[in-house]
């Protein structure tokens, strides 16, 4: 399983950073030159990759995987690649997963995997929720800057319960938390019987392009369990972005992706 693995790293590598070389795979990758040799065999061998030129020193990606991945990219939509991890995480926190996605200065429910405690926090699909006012919300706006967040929200961010943020330098300060921890929190400020934590999700192109989420009653969701779930987002966000083709940049690299 680790050879198959560490082939799949060498092959993302080279696509990203094609041509490319032993040394340079294997430092980025902090892998052993041997393993990265062998991987790099292997995946010639089968196709994938061939090398850049009459020199076996650098290698490239060939039409095969352009085929695949253009294939991959069509066929495939958020709810999709977020399907089946939805229902993992509602099996590993017994809570009710939601997937949201932004439309104008509200995030919107697009897919659900409901808890099954009787005592639940009901979201029909298709609702609207305020960006500013819930979790999936400013999972999303953390990830742009100011401005966009201001023409986005508009000039007043609207009260909907006692704690909604309604400062503007609050809430950027909120904002900036949130970019801090990898999740966004939400404890009664759209509806004060929910409570939920969110991550963002990002597309091939690193845009921040919807939210996946843990909800649940306000009295049956702790700090602790907040911090725990929060965990949990950020780990399904993280796998289904790279399933819709986000890769976290490396070490070094300006990161706005999934923490």
């Amino acid at each position: 399983m680790r050879t198959v693995l560490s082939a799949f790293r060498v092959l993302e590598e080279v696509a990203y950073t094609q041509p490319a070389g032993v040394g340079e795979l294997a430092r980025r990758l902090r892998l052993p030159k041997s393993t990265v040799q062998r991987a790099l065999r292997t995946l010639w061998t089968a196709g994938w990759i061939c090398p850049d030129g009459a020199e076996i020193t650098r290698w490239v990606l060939t039409t095969r995987a352009l085929h695949i991945g253009q294939r991959a990219i069509a066929d495939l939509g958020v709810r999709d690649a977020a399907a089946a991890i939805m229902q993992e995480l509602r099996r590993e926190t017994g809570e009710t997963s939601h997937l949201m996605v932004r439309e104008g200065d509200h995030a919107v429910l697009i897919e659900r995997v409901e808890t099954t405690h009787p005592i639940r926090a009901v979201i029909p699909l298709g609702s609207a929720v305020p960006l500013h006012g819930s979790s999936n919300g400013k999972a999303m706006l953390a990830q742009l800057g100011k401005d966009e967040v201001t023409a986005i929200i508009g000039d007043t961010l609207e009260r909907y319960t006692d704690n909604t943020i309604v400062e503007w330098d609050d809430f950027f300060a909120e904002l900036d938390s949130v970019r801090a921890l990898g999740y966004a929190s939400n404890v009664g400020e759209w509806r004060t019987d929910i409570a939920a934590v969110a991550a963002a999700i990002f597309d091939h192109e690193g845009a921040p392009i919807a939210s996946i989420s843990v909800s649940a009653p306000g009295s049956r969701m702790t700090e602790q369990q907040r911090q725990t779930y929060g965990a949990l987002v950020i780990e399904a966000a993280n796998r289904i972005s790279a399933t819709l083709g986000y890769r976290r940049p490396a070490d070094g690299d300006e990161d706005h992706g999934p923490r």
